[in-house]
């Protein structure tokens, strides 16, 4: 019914910059929030960035003043452009957002297949 598809992470030097992109496809009615968490191994997913219709944003303290999340709603997608990359931002990276479908209106998350950001010299 509904896909996210990531794409942008990578492998980049300390202090570089990434842009993550996730575009939801399918029978769409609805998006409300759409954002990133990531894992790194050993540690528990946490909540990196979040929008709503893409003007309230919130972001972990570690990120804040790095990275920006941002949102196309024409084309159901999100962002997440990170700046000054960390070796500890190293991760997997996942999409999420809360859509509501055309057969369904009762709103529930979905999850992108998740994306490589390594951060190493």
């Amino acid at each position: 019914q509904v896909q996210l598809v990531e794409s942008g992470g990578g492998l980049v030097q300390p202090g570089g910059s990434l842009r993550l992109s996730c575009a939801a496809s399918g029978s769409i009615s609805s998006i409300y929030h759409m954002g990133w968490y990531r894992q790194a191994p050993g540690k528990q997913r946490e909540l990196v960035a979040v929008t709503t219709s893409g003007r309230n944003t919130n972001y972990v303290d570690s990120v804040k003043g790095r990275f920006t999340i941002s949102r196309d709603n024409a084309k159901n997608t999100v962002y997440l452009q990170m700046a000054s990359l960390k070796p500890e931002d190293t991760a997997v990276y996942y999409c999420n957002a809360r859509i509501a479908t055309m057969t369904s209106l009762a709103p529930r998350d979905y999850w992108g297949q998740g994306t490589q950001v390594t951060v190493s010299s």
